[in-house]
């Protein structure tokens, strides 16, 4: 049985779990950022002064065994003008914060009981357990508050921090440091991925543990985070929030050119290897192209994840 911990945050880190999640003789393991403070959850956030439950439900729906029903379920949004208190939210976040109410306001409760409903294949983590707020420092010197500004301010990112020493979930901590695998990304940089090794806990733990850390590489970069990062910005980047990484794994497909076109026109570009790089780089074919985007492709990471653990 081989441990393997995936961290980061929003559809990226659903993409890699929902392909992990069906390899065998695995106990798979998700640390999921707990900064977000946009949409849905900033607002439960803010009414209920909670943690953020989005990114969380997310991943908990890409672990279960029946994620199809229980994804147009959960996913469900209210819809309406009159009541301001439940329009525009997920049902999904609003049965985590009905559990957290019946549990004392305990988020590791009712990750729990919201796993066994879905009948997850592995177990999911927050990051930490406190209220977060993220701030990125700009290489203007400007600062930016909040997870979803950061991308909005459009300027250069040069970290991200929170305010204070945050204390880590304990639970987090003990699954790096029992890895044979530890997996970043894929998703936002700085706003999904970053947010967790800051911890100072958590990097510690990347630090230490015995586990082969490795980056799942982003195919494009990010309007508001990344602009023209290559794939040394990103690993750089990662290293100087507290992310030690072993191995880069990137794609190697051809991406047609009327979907770069698309990307273009939204001041994205496809990352590149320029050099530099100082660790290995396994180029693998791991992209969808449906409906004329570029996605990573569940059951090619599932394969590269396969090849990874022979080593681990």
């Amino acid at each position: 049985m081989k441990n393997v911990v995936v961290i980061g945050g929003g559809h990226g880190q659903s993409t890699i779990v929902r392909g992990v999640k069906n390899i065998k003789d695995i106990d798979l393991k998700a640390i999921v950022t707990v900064a977000d403070d946009g949409g849905s959850t900033g607002r439960l956030r803010e009414l209920y002064n909670i943690p953020a439950v989005g990114d969380i439900r997310n991943v908990l729906l890409a672990m279960s065994d029946n994620e199809e029903f229980f994804t147009k379920l959960l996913d469900y949004r209210f819809e309406g003008e009159n009541d301001i208190d439940v329009v525009g939210h997920s049902l999904g976040n609003l049965i985590m914060v009905a559990l957290m109410g019946m549990n004392d306001g305990s988020l590791v409760e009712a990750i729990k009981q919201v796993g066994r409903l879905l009948n997850v294949k592995g177990k999911v983590f927050p990051a930490s357990l406190e209220i977060l707020t993220l701030y990125a420092r700009n290489i203007d010197d400007t600062i930016t508050r909040g997870e979803a500004n950061i991308p909005k301010a459009q300027n250069r990112i040069s970290e991200v921090y929170y305010d204070h020493d945050v204390e880590a979930d304990r639970d987090a901590v003990d699954a790096i440091m029992a890895a044979d695998l530890v997996i970043y990304g894929i998703g936002s940089l700085y706003t999904s991925i970053a947010p967790i090794p800051i911890i100072r806990e958590i990097g510690e733990a990347l630090n230490n543990t015995k586990a082969k850390r490795v980056y799942f590489a982003n195919c494009m970069t990010q309007q508001g985070e990344t602009y023209n990062y290559d794939l040394k910005d990103h690993i750089d980047a990662l290293r100087k929030h507290g992310a030690k990484v072993d191995l880069v794994v990137k794609h190697n497909d051809v991406i047609p050119q009327s979907i770069l076109y698309r990307y273009y026109a939204e001041d994205a570009i496809e990352v590149v290897n320029n050099g530099g790089i100082d660790i290995p780089v396994l180029e693998r074919n791991l992209l969808d192209f449906s409906n004329n985007m570029v996605r990573h492709d569940p059951e090619k990471i599932k394969t590269v994840v396969e090849e990874l653990l022979e080593d681990c």
